[in-house]
């Protein structure tokens, strides 16, 4: 396979979870139009992704983010096929409106399971291969909700949060070993899963007349925010929640 390199030289490998659809799927073609090599985890068919990410450059791997098993196995099989690991971003999650009284147990314990759960058995898998290289970026994909806190999203609004002290406290864990940890909180962006539920019903519009930025936020616009955290270049940037809303929560 023909290498093309990226903007600044470096090849690296990366792992995006959702990877099937909006922001995964914006994510995981931004990286591989940089230069990398992506490997994508999800349970839905990624081959609209793949069809997008020319040059063999697009690995698709079917797993659970939230069986140990399937996780390992997955991370295994990217690091083999391209020869490491570096980048792991943690996108796939959840999020059903759900009045809070109606919340049942299995409801908030299935939301945890893949917002965070999720993250810490593929990070925890991919360490290993980030440690063994002396160099990688965490990302995970929080959400603007965690400053916001909106009545419909308690469940979800605390999984997120919790991706946010494990961003902090994971950070402070592996900085000596060349491997940042960073996670992006993106405003509501319009996404299929999205328009099912959250922006349904005129939710797009109420949310656009919180922001300063009078748009509905779309997945292109988190990928300068994606690239710059895994840059070469941004070793010195870890622990930190960046906010991307159009100015709905100043952070």
């Amino acid at each position: 396979m023909t290498e093309t390199p990226s903007e600044n030289g470096t090849q690296r490998v990366a792992l995006v979870t959702g990877a099937a659809g909006g922001l995964g799927r914006e994510f995981a073609i931004a990286l591989a139009a940089r230069g990398h090599r992506v490997a994508g985890l999800d349970l839905a068919d990624m081959s609209a992704t793949a069809a997008l990410i020319p040059g063999g450059r697009f690995l698709p791997v079917r797993a659970d983010v939230t069986d140990p098993e399937e996780v390992g196995a997955a991370v295994e099989e990217a690091a083999d096929h391209f020869g490491g690991l570096h980048i792991v971003v943690n996108n796939a999650g959840i999020y059903p409106p759900l009045p809070f009284e109606e919340t049942t147990l299995e409801d908030w314990r299935r939301i945890m399971r893949v917002n965070l759960d999720g993250p810490f058995l593929v990070t925890r898998a991919a360490l290993p291969h980030l440690k063994a290289a002396g160099w990688g970026r965490v990302v995970n994909i929080a959400s603007a909700v965690v400053f916001l806190g909106p009545p419909e999203l308690v469940a979800y609004t605390t999984s997120k949060s919790g991706l946010v002290g494990f961003t902090r406290a994971l950070a402070s864990a592996v900085g000596a070993d060349g491997i940042t940890v960073n996670a992006i909180a993106p405003g509501l962006t319009r996404t299929a899963t999205a328009a099912r539920s959250t922006g349904a019903d005129g939710g797009f519009e109420r949310v656009r007349g919180l922001q300063a930025v009078p748009a509905t936020g779309q997945p292109a616009d988190l990928v300068s925010t994606l690239l710059y955290v895994c840059d070469e270049g941004s070793g010195f940037l870890t622990g930190q929640t960046i906010n991307v809303d159009g100015g709905s929560a100043k952070h």
